[in-house]
Formats: C-alpha cells, sequence, structure tokens
C-alpha cells in the first residue's frame, strides 16, 4: 500500500503525485529512490499518473496477501480519485469564490492521500498545499466522543448515568440547566436542553476584552449558569457546544488527566495521525491564513489568522472542537473510527443510535459525536466544523469502504449543503478495488 498526496504543479498546473509509503520496513527498501515523503522533497513537477504509477508498481515488491493485479488495482484507484478530486475541487473553489481548499480521503486498508487548491494566504499568493492544516471545528467532537465511548468500553462510564454522578460535587453544577436529570447520552447527543453559549454576547464581549485569556471549563459554563432549560431532557435535540464542554469535564474526572493528554495516548500517537494537533493557544504553527465575513460577531478581522497567530485564542473551544489538522489526517480518522476497531462493533451500534436533527438537514440523525444521514451510496457518517476563517467536512461511506474530507480556508458562501453533495460525489467516482 502507498499513501499519496495528489497535488496541482504550480509551475505546470498538470496533475502530479507524491508518494510517502506505509509498506512494511522490509517492503519500503524496495521502494525506487525518487518517491518522496509528504514532509520531504516533492515529486511534483509535471509528472503524469501513468508514468510514476508504472514506475511505482515496478520497483515494489507485492506480498503474498496481495496479487500483483490487487495492488496495481489500489494504486490506481487512489490516482484516478485523485485526478477527480483535483478537476472538481478546482471547480468548486473558483465557484464559490473561495481562497482555497484541500480534500483528504482514505480507504479501510490504509491507503489515503489529499489534493489542494487555490491559496493558503491572499496576502502573499501562497498556493494551497495538500499537507495544510486548518481548524477543525466540531469534528473535534468526534475524538472527544471516541475517547469516552473508549471509557465506556472499560467499565468506567454509563452512558446513562445521569451527569450530576461525576459533576454532582461541584458548586455551581445545580445552576446548570437540566443539572438534576440530564444524562451522559443526552449530552453526546446533544438532548440535554443546554442552551449554547459560543455566540452569547457575554462571550463575544469576553473574548473582545481578553482575546489572548486562557480559559478554564468552568469559566465557559459560567455563560449558561441560571438560563433558562431549552426543554426537558432527552425531549428536544438542539445542537451546542456546551454539550461537550461537559463532556470533557466528565472524561478529566475519570481519568485524573487532561483531555489532551488522553486524546493522544488512546487516538493520535496509536494511530499516527502526526498532522493533528490541539487548538489550545494564540500561536498555531503551521495554521493557514482563514478567511471570515466583515459581519462575523466575533472579534475579528477578515483575515482571522496571520503567520499562524489567530486574532484570539482559539483554546475556548476546547471539547467543542478544539483541533487544527489536514483534510488527510481528517479522512483517515473517519476511515478509522467508522471503518476500523477503535471502539468495537458493539459500541458503533450505540453511537449510530440518533435522534432527528433538522436544523442539520432533511433526512440527518445525530448520533453519539456523529452526523448520519442518507446519501446516494447509502449512510454517510461524519461529522462538519466550523471556526471563524474555516469550514470542513469528514464522511464515511461504507459501501466504498472509503473516507472524504474537505477544508475551505474561509467560512463565507461556503454552504454546508455544497460540501456534503460535492463528497458523495466523489465517493461515487470511486470504485471499491478487487480483493
Amino acid at each position: 500500500m502507498v499513501r499519496l498526496d495528489v497535488a496541482k504543479s504550480p509551475s505546470y498546473g498538470s496533475p502530479c503525485v507524491c508518494f510517502e509509503p506505509i509498506l512494511p520496513a522490509e517492503e519500503r527498501e524496495t521502494m525506487p529512490s525518487y518517491v518522496a515523503t509528504r514532509r520531504s522533497s516533492r515529486l511534483c513537477a509535471g509528472i503524469v499518473f501513468g508514468a510514476v504509477l508504472a514506475a511505482l508498481v515496478a520497483g515494489c515488491r507485492t506480498t503474498p496477501a496481495l496479487s500483483q493485479a490487487s495492488f496495481e488495482a489500489r494504486v490506481q484507484a487512489v490516482t484516478i480519485l485523485g485526478a477527480v478530486a483535483q478537476e472538481r475541487l478546482d471547480a468548486l473553489v473558483a465557484r464559490l469564490g473561495a481562497p482555497g481548499a484541500t480534500v483528504g480521503f482514505a480507504w479501510t486498508d490504509g491507503r489515503s492521500g489529499a489534493i489542494a487548491s487555490g491559496l493558503s494566504s491572499k496576502t502573499t499568493g501562497t498556493a494551497m498545499q495538500p499537507s495544510d492544516r486548518m481548524l477543525a471545528g466540531s469534528i473535534g467532537k468526534t475524538y472527544v466522543a471516541a475517547v469516552m465511548l473508549q471509557l465506556v468500553e472499560e467499565g468506567r462510564v454509563d452512558l446513562d448515568q445521569r451527569v450530576s454522578h461525576w459533576l454532582g460535587g461541584v458548586a455551581w453544577f445545580p445552576r446548570v440547566p437540566n443539572a438534576g436529570t440530564m444524562t451522559l447520552r443526552q449530552l453526546m447527543n446533544h438532548t440535554s436542553g443546554i442552551p449554547e453559549h459560543v455566540h452569547l454576547p457575554e462571550m463575544m464581549a469576553a473574548l473582545r476584552a481578553e482575546p489572548e485569556k486562557v480559559w478554564r471549563p468552568e469559566e465557559l459554563v459560567a455563560f449558561v449558569l441560571d438560563h433558562d432549560q431549552l426543554f426537558p431532557a432527552g425531549e428536544g435535540w438542539s445542537y451546542a457546544d456546551m454539550n461537550y464542554i461537559l463532556v470533557g469535564m466528565i472524561i478529566e474526572r475519570v481519568t485524573g488527566r487532561t483531555f489532551y493528554d488522553e486524546l493522544a495516548d488512546r487516538i493520535l500517537k496509536p494511530l499516527e495521525l502526526a498532522d493533528t494537533i490541539p487548538s489550545d493557544r494564540i500561536e498555531l504553527p503551521g495554521l493557514v491564513s482563514g478567511y471570515t465575513s466583515k459581519q462575523s460577531p466575533f472579534p475579528v478581522p477578515e483575515e482571522v489568522c496571520t503567520g499562524g497567530r489567530f486574532a484570539f485564542n482559539p483554546q475556548m473551544e476546547w471539547t467543542g472542537g478544539g483541533l487544527m489538522t489536514s483534510a488527510q489526517d481528517l479522512a483517515r480518522w473517519g476511515a478509522l473510527l467508522y471503518g476500523g476497531d477503535v471502539v468495537t462493533e458493539a459500541t458503533k451500534a450505540e453511537m449510530y443510535q440518533g435522534v432527528v436533527a433538522p436544523r442539520l438537514g432533511p433526512g440527518h440523525e445525530y448520533g453519539l459525536g456523529v452526523i448520519m444521514r442518507d446519501s446516494a451510496l447509502g449512510p454517510a457518517y461524519g461529522h462538519s466544523g466550523w471556526f471563524p476563517g474555516y469550514i470542513s467536512m469528514m464522511a464515511y461511506y461504507p459501501d466504498r469502504g472509503l473516507a472524504l474530507a474537505v477544508q475551505f480556508n474561509t467560512d463565507v458562501g461556503v454552504p454546508s449543503p455544497a460540501l456534503g453533495a460535492f463528497l458523495d460525489e466523489l465517493a461515487g467516482a470511486a470504485q471499491r478495488p478487487p480483493g
């Protein structure tokens, strides 16, 4: 198997491929010497897909479990999808008038790749690269849910236990709406009845007054204390980051460690999601420039990030999102979570128990940190994410054993339905390769 970055050469404007081998060590020794990795030199000088594919296949041994024909078909499937994705992403970026975007794709057998279009900075005219990273917004909830569901599997928490079991002894907790009745499951599927805090005028004023502030979870919860419930716990649906702030607090109480430490040890390190890091500080080296509207309620300029420094501390998002990543890592995470063994099949069945979520669109349901919807290829599992200046979406298609992710470095004029349709079209263009 190989990991591929499919990009467009700035010099020649034609498709090119950058290979990163993910073969066993003994097989890597047979790779051609010019095969480059994503983090080193890039073989992107207008090389056509066929020539690179032929050289790669000629220079690699096949394993007993993978025939030569099957190996070639698998590699070719990646290059073909990359070419289709490049053409369609270029068209979408142009149609939406966006600065730039990236797309990642990953199969459950380990093959993955990424392409890029447009600019990572309108100021400098820098071309977007496939490995560029952006803020993933609420897609971070999928990681939070995975950590919590692993704790469920370990018998350390119960989804139907009331939240007061863990937080009831804290002085402020009785002032949380529905404090005495809501359960952990209701936090995770947004049926707790807790209101959102992110867009409250008080929150905007606090970010404006102290843009570099490092927020404690309790300070975020304070924005909803003594507010009215939206509905009795379990009797409605309303999306709120506050639900996942409380989930993060429970994770830390149960484990005695920070959420980000648990995430690193359980998910990021063992799964080698090296592009994914906490957005827990105001300076995030490698974060591409993001662009928002002059009418944004957030205290940000139109260019929300320059030189890796955000206009305010994105750490305030915490377990409501809280990650910077690449499209390829997002796609790999989707394939690993929904098509792998991050959690057991029994736990996935719990995760996929959805409630109708009309705000997300017709036919959408929300499970435990997962958005579920119907597509032309059958069910799609994933999540969308927004943070000022950035829009992301990740989806997994069981029919193809394929996860796709798209990231834009703007939150202006990039509607979620258009991104969902775009990912569905790409998934439809991908064929499951032979055994």
